[in-house]
């Protein structure tokens, strides 16, 4: 967000709590990106805001809520206040339990393998409405396809992230692989390492696809231990996410920081993965 979106983000998460009997005067930034995120004190609330015009927060609401209830390893919405998006000056504001960071080292692979088939075996039992992994696919084709919302995208650059998406989205679809709910982005920035084991966060970018895709956003040694992953399909998903995540990154609106210096590195990334080979058989 902009400075001042954060100031009266910030303010308006503060008079939410506050109006919710949630002591609140002060607030730590967290993240800053599309969204900002908050740790409200002394009422210790983690509180997500984002413009009005993402709606997205009530779909997060609803299926956090249900996959909380099936047992699923998830952050919960704060329990002291109604589970429901609140609307404030413009904005919309959802107030989460805050977990505070275990400090140990990054999550054995096994661990964070075993965390995901929890949630996806959870995420099988849900009837939630997502749009399909390929419409996300097909964004990032828009942006490239189009050089007046990534202006600073070089014309060789253009080409491999457009043959790349196009090639990659067509041999994915070839495994025709079982699609089921995912969470669409279960980074390690969406996982909370807490006294509880590993908890996902996040979930406005759910989509129906292959496991495989949720694999391939995970760390690579963990892909060796998600029983019954297609270890070709998910290769083929790992550089279908990078040649994504790249794209998104020169997206002139993108505020993702020191993002141009991270496509430009992710593109090197691409082109040492493809090896001349072509991105159906190299991840």
């Amino acid at each position: 967000m902009r400075v001042s979106e954060v100031r009266r983000a910030t303010a308006a998460a503060v008079s939410t709590a506050v109006s919710l009997h949630l002591p609140a005067d002060d607030a730590v930034v967290l993240h800053d990106s599309n969204k900002l995120t908050l740790r409200l004190l002394p009422c210790d609330v983690l509180a997500r805001v984002a413009p009005v015009a993402d709606q997205v927060a009530h779909f997060e609401v609803d299926l956090a809520q249900r996959l909380a209830a099936a047992g699923c390893p998830v952050g919960t919405l704060d329990p002291r206040v109604a589970p429901r998006v609140h609307e404030r000056d413009g904005f919309v504001i959802t107030l989460w339990t805050y977990y505070e960071p275990v400090t140990s080292p990054a999550a054995a692979p096994a661990d964070y393998a075993d965390a995901l088939v929890r949630l996806h075996a959870g995420m099988r039992r849900l009837d939630a409405p997502a749009p399909h992994f390929t419409d996300r696919v097909q964004q990032a084709q828009d942006l490239v396809a189009g050089p007046d919302r990534t202006p600073a995208l070089a014309d060789a650059d253009r080409e491999l992230l457009r043959d790349t998406l196009r090639d990659l989205r067509h041999t994915v679809g070839e495994h025709r692989a079982a699609d089921q709910l995912l969470h669409g982005e279960p980074h390690p920035g969406n996982v909370l390492g807490t006294k509880d084991g590993l908890l996902f966060i996040d979930f406005e970018t759910c989509c129906r696809g292959p496991v495989e895709f949720d694999l391939a956003h995970a760390p690579e040694a963990a892909g060796a231990h998600y029983p019954g992953a297609d270890q070709e399909l998910l290769r083929a998903c790992r550089l279908l996410v990078l040649a994504m995540i790249t794209a998104w990154r020169w997206d002139r609106d993108d505020r993702f920081p020191d993002g141009l210096r991270m496509g430009r590195e992710w593109l090197g990334r691409i082109r040492a993965a493809l090896g001349g080979d072509g991105p159906a058989t190299h991840g």
